[in-house]
């Protein structure tokens, strides 16, 4: 019980900590990429500490509701983060690791979000909450079309399961599998708000999807704000590794050797996976808003027709 309790606050203090650190390391690459110095790799952990310090600034027509919000966001990003295994497998809250209960996480912290854009009534926060609505409505579709394509494939929705499924090497290579890791990398781009989707290192008006729901935000506000965007990136470079390379994930009954061996693979997965966004964001412009949906109908079609190859590959 208490070797349990040890290695799930592990999980979940591990991914607190390595989530600014990843995306200080994809700026980092960025820049270096660009031929530019770039800032520190701790930047963003001090540009948290400094928005802590500051005094929080609301606007007067914030309802309660507008300061709570943060709060819930960063917990539940939090939490989902937390479920994905990273180093092991069959935590003790892994019963609760299930692919749909992860995407509900998301799904409602992108809700109260959208729903803080609207609470101050300013233009902006209006066009920020529509378009990331509207970024949503095509890209959950994909993400459930995804889910029922690896659930085919592994017959369970719960990712300890399906890591374990993919581990064993019993299905071997699959064109759905290749397929939904496509699709599901389209998705990632575009709930994370990365180019081409949106650009996160800008603030232009008539283009900005993320930053313009939270202008109104500032103080340790705007630092869970930034921190629960943190731990979605991980949280979905982590769901990749998790069910396309889940090689190193140590499993229930493992070793502590085996978990320090599972940590330095997560590592390196971070590692692999930042520094491939980070080269994919500078070999690619942004597009148009108007063109986004194109963008995410690539992905829900490659997402069903993974579920379609597995339906009729199942019934030869």
């Amino acid at each position: 019980m208490i070797r349990g309790f040890a290695l799930q606050g592990a999980q979940m203090l591990l991914v607190l900590l390595l989530s600014p650190l990843l995306t200080g390391f994809v700026r980092k690459v960025k820049a270096r990429l660009l031929r530019r110095q770039g800032p520190p790799l701790l930047q963003p952990y001090l540009d948290l500490i400094r928005l802590m310090r500051k005094d929080v600034v609301l606007a007067e027509s914030a309802s309660w509701l507008f300061r709570v919000i943060p709060y819930i966001v960063v917990a539940g990003t939090w939490v989902a983060a937390s479920l994905v295994p990273t180093f092991g497998s069959g935590l003790m809250f892994s019963w609760s690791a299930d692919l749909i209960a992860i995407i509900a996480l998301l799904g409602s912290a992108r809700f109260f979000l959208a729903l803080a854009g609207l609470d101050v009534g300013t233009s902006f926060g209006g066009i920020g909450s529509s378009r990331e609505v509207m970024i949503a409505s095509l890209a959950e579709p994909a993400m459930l079309m995804i889910v029922f394509t690896l659930a085919l494939i592994a017959g369970s929705t719960q990712l300890s399961t399906m890591a374990a499924y993919m581990l064993s090497g019993e299905e071997g290579l699959r064109v759905s599998l290749g397929l939904a890791l496509l699709a599901l990398i389209i998705v990632a781009i575009a709930e994370n708000a990365r180019i081409p989707i949106d650009n996160p290192a800008t603030h232009l008006e008539l283009t900005m999807v993320h930053e313009a729901m939270v202008l109104e935000y500032s103080g340790r506000h705007l630092a869970l704000i930034d921190l629960s965007s943190e731990l979605k990136l991980l949280l979905y470079i982590s769901l990749i590794g998790c069910l396309f390379a889940p090689w190193g994930i140590a499993g229930p009954d493992a070793s502590a050797q085996a978990h320090a061996i599972g940590v330095v693979t997560y590592l390196a997965k971070l590692a692999v996976g930042g520094f491939l966004l980070a080269v994919f964001e500078t070999a690619i412009s942004k597009m148009r808003v108007f063109r986004v949906p194109a963008f995410l109908g690539a992905a829900l079609m490659l997402g069903l027709l993974a579920t379609l190859l597995m339906f009729v590959s199942r019934s030869l």
